[in-house]
């Protein structure tokens, strides 16, 4: 197997997720600038390895289904620790959602990938908005600290709840484009059993 450049980017994003805990947990007065700035480099690598995949044309099946793997992996733990950071109901269950979707919609993909429709459940523009909002909420959450007289943090949670907002609309929206194809299975076991 042979690594591209968009996959190397991937396997840098998967390897600055131990970095972002150590750099958010440790007793330094800069921690929650590293922290958010290692959050920011692995958002901008998702936005550069997409980009130069598609520019190159250097897909792999690998990277295809590492990068998702990857962005995942990195924004369930930027949720764990703000939650850990932040006990509140709202933060659980904005995080709750939010992952709760990942896995759910994942495994819509894999059985949709199983009846040869994976397709129909490719990804859809308000799933980029619900990233790109979910991306800076977690940036701010991580920073955590006011700047410049802006509650950033208080602003994050905002975000963070409009991207858990956007997380049940688009997962909607996977279930609404797969629905025929998982009637149509239903029945056909249905059939088979009788």
């Amino acid at each position: 197997m042979t690594l591209t450049i968009p996959t190397w980017l991937t396997l840098a994003r998967i390897a600055l997720i131990p970095v972002l805990v150590l750099v958010y947990y440790i007793n330094w007065r800069w921690s929650n600038v590293a922290a958010t700035s290692v959050f920011v480099v692995a958002a901008l690598t998702d936005w550069l390895d997409g980009w130069i995949a598609r520019r190159y044309h250097l897909y792999s099946r690998f990277g295809a289904f590492l990068d998702p793997v990857a962005d995942k992996l990195m924004v369930a733990t930027a949720l764990i620790i703000t939650v850990q950071h932040h006990h509140t109901v709202w933060m659980a269950l904005w995080a709750s959602v939010i992952i709760g979707r990942e896995i759910a919609v994942s495994a819509l993909r894999e059985w949709m990938a199983e009846l040869g429709q994976r397709a129909k459940v490719a990804v859809a523009m308000v799933g980029k908005i619900k990233t790109t909002v979910q991306m800076i909420a977690l940036s701010f959450l991580l920073f955590r600290d006011p700047l410049l007289g802006i509650p950033v943090f208080i602003v994050g949670e905002w975000l963070l709840a409009a991207a858990a907002l956007l997380t049940l609309w688009s997962g909607f929206e996977y279930v609404r484009a797969a629905w025929p194809s998982l009637q149509e299975n239903e029945e056909k076991v249905v059939d088979n059993r009788k």
